[in-house]
């Protein structure tokens, strides 16, 4: 079954080579050019497996777009990879703060895009299949994994797709330091072109997102980051 890809991009030229780049690999393509029109068409029937994201367009930010796919409840999954002329690594941290599960600096070649687009909807798609029925609650933490939904304390969390895998990563294996390389390559699904600050900024969103849970993941410094064998570790 094909999966769908949304391209926002503004710039004629580059949207006609993207769109062409991802169509001859067997993707269903749609396009968009402002941001209103990307909204509107993922959260509507046309809701696409993944979304390649312009930083600048004519009516609105690609990081204000990505913080409203990644806040609705509809649209959180669906993986964003952010595509812009800005290399700096604020910039790229901005992006990941704000929920983008990648991002290609300008000028990028179609084969690297293809690349990023494949592993991430394989991680995506693989991420689907493992799902179980089960779920598990750990202190005031409890988690439905085959709905994909959180509580803390009772209250419901709402976290992105990625933000999901990589809180049940380090639970599953809780009690061991999971090294900032090892989650880069079993979260992202590759290691390329991610900096050591992704999983770091990630894990910051995490714990704010999880709130009275978050202390549950502990830094290793100069290491990496682990998940309490038990509740009260916490607070020792």
């Amino acid at each position: 079954m094909s999966r769908t890809i949304l391209i926002v991009e503004d710039e004629q030229d580059l949207l006609m080579a993207i769109e062409y780049s991802l169509m001859k690999e067997g993707y269903t393509t749609i396009t968009a050019c402002t941001g209103a029109r990307a909204l509107e068409i993922a959260q509507s029937a046309q809701r696409p497996d993944l979304v390649l994201l312009d930083l600048m367009l004519p009516d609105m930010t690609g990081t204000e777009i990505c913080r409203k796919l990644k806040e609705a409840p509809d649209t959180a999954d669906i993986p964003v990879i952010m595509v812009t002329a800005k290399g700096e690594e604020i910039d790229r941290v901005v992006g990941f703060e704000v929920g983008a599960d990648d991002y290609v600096v300008k000028p990028f070649s179609m084969r690297e895009l293809i690349l990023r687009v494949r592993a991430i909807l394989k991680r995506s798609n693989s991420g689907t299949e493992e799902k179980s029925s089960d779920g598990f609650e750990f202190g005031c933490l409890r988690v439905d994994l085959d709905a994909h939904q959180l509580w803390v304390d009772g209250d419901e969390k709402f976290l992105t797709a990625l933000e999901f895998r990589l809180l049940t990563t380090i639970y599953s294996r809780r009690g061991r330091v999971q090294t900032r390389d090892r989650l880069l390559a079993d979260v992202w699904g590759y290691q390329a072109d991610v900096t050591t600050r992704t999983v770091d900024t990630h894990i910051k969103r995490l714990r704010e997102k999880l709130g009275a849970a978050g202390s549950y993941v502990l830094t290793v410094r100069g290491v990496g980051y682990r998940f309490v064998t038990r509740p009260d570790e916490a607070s020792e």
